[in-house]
């Protein structure tokens, strides 16, 4: 073969394999957005699921999976975790934060609910701070999870698995720390370590389309006919004496949670597209979304418009209102303000700030 032409085909090669990594690294950022997106639509919606049993059903299907497949991309991305200073830089991308957001939301919460002291507590974290810490302690189980099931990854998966059903037997494990989140949480994490990233594409099909549409309808329906399933299953920050069931059935309910959660969270991932969409790039600020959406959602459950709402005649209008909110704490300009009180540091507003001057000269 003459060198032009093998020199060609090496070209066309490497260009299609750097589309395909790019669509698949778009795959994640789209599946990070939704997730993000679900998490905003799932906090706004939750003020009604007391009154209204289809919003209820509906925020029970969303967090079958939601949490557990943002956990599980995580810890996809989650391989160079033994590299030197990993640990002490997603110390100071995650524990600082955290401490900085606790701070800010004990303020915000002693003016909201006109509270008549001022009590800090870094040790409970407020609402979804716990995401921050539960994050952290994942990766540090890594290393003893690794170490001891280095060529076994069944059998970690299976001991993390069996570590999260224990830890209901523990009263004292609960809020407390986030402890209960992360052992519980933790299995998703891990597998999500475990797999690789053409794993993915399994899910990718139309059969794998049309299996994930039924289970999602399924487990809607299930929600929907069997209210009695208690939505707090789904939170995993309750041991097990707080539920109305002795202990041994609380265990085996929490072991159909995880087989739910396992379903539903590659029943997700089957509806993600692949291609590059308006939304990709917004899907790399979801810690922006996640640590500011609560003050918005804070302040509308304490509101005079909460009560004015009929929720299934407006769940469009929270879909709409969710996805806003969502892409303006996604954006550059919104993203490169509050960088310095979220990453401690002012990387992207210098690089805003150098963009609009160039424009100037």
């Amino acid at each position: 073969m003459y060198p032009r032409v093998e020199n060609l085909l090496a070209h066309i090669r490497q260009k299609d394999g750097d589309d395909f990594m790019k669509q698949r690294d778009s795959y994640f950022d789209n599946a990070k957005f939704i997730l993000i997106f679900l998490v905003v639509f799932g906090h706004l919606i939750r003020s009604y699921i007391e009154s209204d049993p289809f919003v209820l059903s509906l925020y029970k299907t969303i967090y079958t999976f939601h949490m557990p497949a943002f956990i599980l991309v995580a810890g996809l991305f989650a391989k160079g975790f033994y590299k030197k200073g990993y640990i002490g830089k997603l110390a100071k991308k995650l524990i600082l934060p955290y401490i900085l957001f606790q701070l800010i939301y004990t303020i915000y919460y002693y003016f909201l609910y006109d509270k008549s002291t001022f009590e800090l507590d870094p040790l409970n974290p407020h609402w979804s701070l716990w995401f921050l810490i539960s994050l952290f302690c994942w990766n540090v189980l890594l290393y003893v999870f690794i170490k001891w099931f280095k060529f076994k990854p069944a059998m970690g998966l299976t001991a993390a698995i069996v570590l999260g059903l224990l830890v209901g037997f523990v009263d004292e494990v609960s809020n407390y720390l986030s402890l209960s989140r992360t052992f519980v949480f933790f299995p998703f994490f891990l597998l999500g370590y475990y797999m690789k990233k053409e794993h993915f594409e399994y899910f990718k099909t139309s059969k794998a389309r049309i299996s994930a549409g039924i289970i999602i309808l399924l487990v809607f329906l299930g929600m929907y006919f069997v209210p009695e399933f208690s939505d707090k299953w789904l939170l995993g920050s309750k041991p097990y004496g707080d539920f109305e069931w002795n202990d041994i059935i609380s265990l085996g309910v929490r072991a159909i949670v995880y087989a739910l959660n396992f379903v539903m969270i590659f029943s997700f991932y089957a509806f993600v597209p692949s291609k590059e969409q308006f939304f990709t790039n917004w899907g790399r600020n979801t810690l922006y979304v996640y640590l500011l959406h609560g003050f918005i959602i804070r302040l509308f459950r304490v509101s005079d418009i909460k009560d004015s709402i009929n929720p299934t005649a407006s769940l469009l209008l929270f879909l709409a209102v969710s996805l806003i909110l969502t892409s303006i704490f996604s954006t550059k300009l919104l993203t490169s303000i509050t960088q310095p009180i979220i990453e401690l540091k002012s990387t992207k507003l210098q690089k805003l700030l150098s963009k609009r001057e160039m424009k100037t000269r």
